[in-house]
């Protein structure tokens, strides 16, 4: 999360006192308890307990002249009702598992560092992920054996989007948050608690129906999928080992939720790294034996480390929370409705059904076309990938913020987002445009990967970048349509046009322009998606300032069309056959340097937030080492 420096109280004026209510303040605004010092102990380490690595707990600031008459500030409540106040100068020790830690001010530190641990983790397991597909690409090439391990993987793809990222996650994680705001405010018995009981138990047998269904009924559906496919029976073989992911995706995802509501970032932005880490290690043990089944094993075995890595954590968090006075439903918050649920689900599996539409089509063309495809879009959206990093860790204060009734503060924060994502991602698009050949020289050509799939992946990925930005929006802005809990089917209307739209442009485009028509009708589809979201906003969703959230997108958009023509020409001068490593990192500081400049000249508030979260990551970094 960033603050923008007139929202930022760093003067040492008096802080005015905390209002005695059980709502949060306002984050990211200007507010009425400052930032602790640098140098203050307490603002920075981390409470007794903490988890290695894991962002610090919110430190529980003090007032920048405390005086004998400042109010006593109350400690917030926890299941066992209020604590008694305590004075402001008495440090109070902030674990995250500590009663109370839930509901502790969010400051700026906090959400940079968290941001910061999620980015990294999330960076590394991207990183591994192009492990992954590297060892795919030397040791199987893009020919028939990877398109049907591609088909396969829609599995998982589809399971991804579903149960980890846009779907499970957008439910459960307000009602996560309508449960500890209950608790927080002494509702009898312990609201988290009955929200597990009601729903992790039917979900987990829902989850492992599908993925028994999916196993048997794998040749149906990789004949929908992909009716071209020269070999179908090794891709139903895969299939039939990635449908696993189904019963092991919903329980991660689960688990990912819960813990982002209670602010810990750690173990959920490490799955993917457990993840990959499994597939990699698979391939490279079994590929020699069982060729590419070996990558759909290692889709089954990266599931389970899934889960592992976080299910210790949520049963140590639920376990520390023991639940005062009556249990079962006395202590239930408002239920995670099956309608909610539905309109979540429906509208990721819409959103991911535009991966179908290109296995589809893509299955009609010459072999290596989906792998192709695949490629491409894997770089792609890597630049989206880390923009919406952000949106993982400021999506459950958005749901807390609109818990607690303060929709400005939910607006404030939507808003801002929106900022800094269309900034890290149309930078993200502009490296990837300028610098594509050696990106995917330098991570890809080797073995039996050649220099005309290069080229092939190079065009396709050009043509992927016109579709980033929206891409981004959509992930961002759902995010806001569900982050009260509450039903509503608009966002599957919009995405359904949007799905027609790449649809019928696809199976017009394809024809002529092959793999290129498939990537610009979903370009185009997902434009068409984002641009409804955001035209919907208002009463049924947080009622951001749409002309003032244009206005500031037209910002980026110019100094990333600028910045890449600058890093097009800067790759250019650069001419080291065989070692793409030189011309891609003069591409990518031209790219960053003209684009920060001229976002900075043009008044981008995505660069300024940009620059504020480094400086405020960089100023709290030395303090951390010298402890």
């Amino acid at each position: 999360m960033t603050v923008t420096p007139e929202q930022t109280n760093t003067g040492g004026g008096t802080a005015v006192p905390r209002p005695t209510t059980s709502k949060e303040p306002p984050v990211g605004e200007r507010s009425s308890i400052p930032w602790p010092a640098a140098g203050d102990a307490r603002a920075s380490a981390p409470g007794p307990g903490a988890a290695p690595g894991a962002p610090d707990a919110p430190a529980r600031p003090e007032p920048s002249e405390p005086t004998p008459s400042t109010p006593a500030r109350p400690v917030p409540e926890g299941p066992e009702g209020p604590s008694t106040p305590r004075p402001p100068s008495t440090p109070t020790p902030h674990t995250p598992d500590a009663p109370g830690a839930h509901d502790a001010p969010v400051t700026r530190g906090f959400l940079a560092r968290a941001t910061l641990l999620t980015a990294v983790l999330s960076i590394a397991g991207a990183l591994l992920g192009l492990v992954r597909d590297q060892a795919l690409a030397r040791m199987f090439g893009a020919g028939s054996a990877t398109d049907a391990f591609l088909v396969a993987w829609t599995v998982p793809e589809f399971a991804a989007t579903l149960l980890i990222e846009d779907g499970l996650a957008i439910a459960l994680i307000p009602a996560f948050s309508m449960a500890l705001a209950r608790r927080a405010r002494g509702v009898p018995g312990d609201p988290v608690r009955s929200l597990v009981a009601g729903t992790l138990p039917r979900l987990a047998l829902a989850f492992a129906a599908v993925a028994a269904l999916l196993a048997a009924f794998a040749p149906q559906v990789v004949r929908v999928l992909a009716p071209g496919l020269p070999d179908p029976a090794l891709a139903v073989d895969c299939t039939r080992l990635t449908a696993t992911c189904v019963l092991t995706f919903g329980l991660a995802g689960y688990c990912s939720a819960a813990l982002r509501a209670h602010r810990r970032f750690l173990a959920p932005a490490a799955i993917y790294v457990a993840y990959n880490a499994g597939i990699v290690t698979t391939v490279l043990v079994m590929g020699p034996r069982w060729g590419v089944r070996a990558a759909a094993a290692g889709v089954a075995i990266g599931g389970c480390l899934m889960v592992v890595a976080q299910l210790p954590v949520l049963w140590r968090l639920l376990r520390a929370r023991p639940a005062a006075g009556a249990t079962g439903a006395e202590g239930g918050g408002r239920p995670m409705g099956s309608a909610l649920l539905a309109a979540v689900l429906l509208f990721a599996l819409c959103r991911q059904s535009q991966v179908l539409i290109e296995r589809y089509l893509g299955s009609t063309l010459p072999s290596g076309a989906i792998s192709h495809l695949n490629y491409a879009q894997k770089i792609a959206q890597i630049p989206m990938t880390l923009s919406l990093m952000l949106c993982t860790v400021t999506f459950p204060l958005v749901a807390r913020a609109l818990a607690d009734g303060d929709t400005e503060r939910a607006r404030s924060r939507v808003e801002r987002d929106l900022a800094l994502v269309a900034c890290v991602v149309l930078a993200g698009a502009a490296v990837v445009v300028a610098c594509a050949p050696q990106i995917v020289e330098l991570l890809f050509q080797r073995g039996a990967f050649t220099g005309e799939d290069t080229a092939a992946t190079v065009r396709v990925m050009r043509v992927y970048t016109l579709g980033l930005l929206a891409h981004t929006l959509v992930g961002a802005l759902i995010r806001s349509y569900f982050s009260a809990g509450r039903v509503t089917w608009y966002p599957l209307g919009a995405m359904a046009v949007g799905l027609a739209v790449t649809a019928g442009t696809g199976a017009a485009a394809v024809g002529p322009w092959g793999v290129m028509g498939i990537a610009a009708a979903n370009a185009a589809g997902i434009t068409v998606t984002a641009a409804l979201l955001l035209a919907g906003m208002g009463p049924r969703s947080i009622p951001v300032r749409i002309r003032r959230v244009l206005a500031g997108l037209a910002r980026p958009v110019g100094a990333a069309a600028v910045a890449t023509l600058a890093g097009a020409w800067a790759t250019s001068r650069i001419d080291t056959p065989g070692s793409p490593v030189p011309a891609l990192a003069a591409g990518v500081c031209t790219v960053g340097a003209v684009f920060l400049l001229l976002g900075r000249a043009l008044g981008d508030q995505g660069c300024v937030t940009a620059l504020t979260l480094l400086r405020s990551v960089s100023r709290r970094l030395p303090h951390g080492r010298s402890r």
